[in-house]
């Protein structure tokens, strides 16, 4: 059965004037509490001295510590270093030293994810005990604006499916339901973050896997534009559609991390060098000016019914809030996802898996062999052809409209034994955007009767992830969905 939904504590604007002279304890109580903040709350609570780095991180670890053997959204829990670096960040707010908004904050970073000294094994047991030497660029960056990490978090082994339940440390549970799954791959990021485990996390997407356990959880998860956040240091499942993206309480977390970890890496060759916006500034302004598009073809097709409901409630409010909305066509992108994704997984994964099969799940290897070796190299040639063409091509479509707004799921998340049958249907909403490059956020818009999350779909031209925020923070502000979060009976 669903676990019961709760609303977000609002003590902190109680506290907040008198926040730097008192203790945690009596502002706050229970860690419980503090670890319910979002991002930036816990941030300002940090800048005035209300609370520490230390303090945040030992919320956090008791929240892991009484929740991760019912979720296993963590497949390894940092906290040493964690506290080593929270009191690093603490010694130098105390010299006056404050390297940003991330100062001091707990992270996790999904376990595809290199982080030297701490172990990345993309949830297999190829690489269970594989510990990095150098942190991926993104966790540099992280680490630069002074984010804690505190660990790695569970997926679908090497992110390749879109339910999380296949992997050498088992499978994520969603908050939500515990007999449910939580998405993929990067279910552990957003179960860690709908059960208040840490204040933001990483996830990687290549045919929604930053969107799609988002919409399940009931968060917030939002991939950028291909090229505008370094892949260098992940593990790849697909060169051409990989994207690394932020999974947050809010949509204006999930600015604040993609701020700090978006733009040029010249060592990476899928980086683009293109400036990066002012994400915090965007968020706020007015949206009266903003055309909205709706692609119903194929997005808004074999919808559950209550999913349907919720989308549609929501355009309403978007409705009222923007210039136009309009209905639009996207090309068609559904041929060139498995001929790309098929052949640049093999060729990352054909030694290992010829060397050592049984290293893999039996899912990952056969989906490996089958989708690696099934497409002809012509066929890999002019799906990559295409989409570059269609990368150039989309821009277009944004000078009638400014944003696209979808289901980001056809249906609610299912239970375990129902998964299996989901790559059938589960990315016919999020894969194009990978394919496209285009930057798409999930954020919560709803419930089903059964209390499960239904998200909403937001997405932009290419490299105008303010905008994307921008509407998506206005949505947030008219609407209460985010506020809410499970209840969960610990192990």
């Amino acid at each position: 059965m669903p676990s019961s939904v709760h609303s977000r504590r609002s003590f902190l604007v109680a506290a907040g004037a008198a926040a730097a002279s008192i203790t945690l304890k009596s502002a706050f109580g229970e860690s419980e509490e503090l670890a319910a903040l979002t991002l930036k709350q816990a941030s300002n609570l940090l800048r005035r001295r209300a609370a520490s780095p230390v303090e945040l991180v030992q919320a956090c670890l008791k929240r892991i510590e009484r929740y991760n053997t019912s979720l296993n959204a963590f497949i390894t829990v940092a906290g040493e270093q964690a506290l080593q670096t929270a009191h690093q960040m603490e010694a130098e707010q105390r010299r006056g030293e404050w390297r940003g908004l991330l100062h001091g904050v707990p992270v996790a970073v999904k376990d595809n994810i290199d982080t030297a000294g701490l172990r990345t094994t993309a949830a297999s047991e190829l690489f269970k005990d594989r510990v990095p030497s150098e942190d991926a660029e993104v966790v540099r960056r992280l680490k630069k604006a002074g984010a804690v990490i505190i660990g790695k978090t569970n997926l679908h082994e090497f992110a390749y499916g879109g339910t999380s339940d296949i992997g050498y440390f088992g499978a994520v549970h969603n908050p939500w339901a515990l007999d449910h799954i939580a998405g993929g791959s990067s279910g552990g990021s957003a179960a860690a973050i709908a059960a208040d485990l840490c204040y933001g996390s990483l996830g990687t997407d290549t045919g929604g896997s930053v969107r799609i356990p988002a919409s399940y959880c009931g968060v917030v998860g939002f991939k950028p534009t291909y090229g505008r956040v370094s892949l260098r240091g992940v593990i790849p499942l697909s060169w051409t559609l990989d994207h690394v993206g932020p999974i947050c309480k809010t949509v204006e977390d999930a600015g604040l991390m993609l701020a700090a970890i978006a733009g040029y890496d010249q060592s990476d060759p899928a980086s683009a060098d293109v400036p990066v916006s002012d994400y915090t500034r965007a968020i706020g302004m007015e949206t009266g000016r903003l055309r909205l598009g709706i692609p119903r073809s194929p997005f808004y097709e074999n919808l559950n019914a209550e999913v349907a409901r919720a989308v549609e409630t929501a355009i309403g409010v978007l409705r009222k809030m923007t210039a136009s909305v309009s209905d639009v066509t996207l090309p068609p992108t559904s041929s060139l996802f498995l001929p790309i994704i098929g052949a640049e997984a093999y060729a990352y994964h054909a030694k290992a898996v010829a060397e050592s099969p049984g290293k893999y799940q039996p899912f990952t290897h056969d989906r490996i062999i089958q989708l690696g070796t099934a497409p002809k190299a012509y066929e890999y040639a002019e799906a990559l052809r295409e989409t570059n063409l269609l990368r150039r091509e989309i821009v277009t479509t944004f000078s009638k409209v400014d944003l696209l707004v979808t289901p980001t799921m056809p249906l609610p998340a299912e239970s375990f034994p129902e998964s299996k049958d989901f790559d059938k249907f589960g990315i016919q909403n999020t894969s194009p955007f990978d394919i496209l490059g285009l930057p798409a956020i999930s954020i919560p818009c709803g419930f089903t009767n059964s209390g499960l999350p239904i998200g909403l779909q937001i997405s932009g031209a290419p490299f105008a992830e303010a905008t994307v925020l921008l509407l998506a923070h206005a949505y947030e502000r008219a609407t209460e969905w985010h506020t809410k979060r499970p209840k969960i009976a610990p192990a």
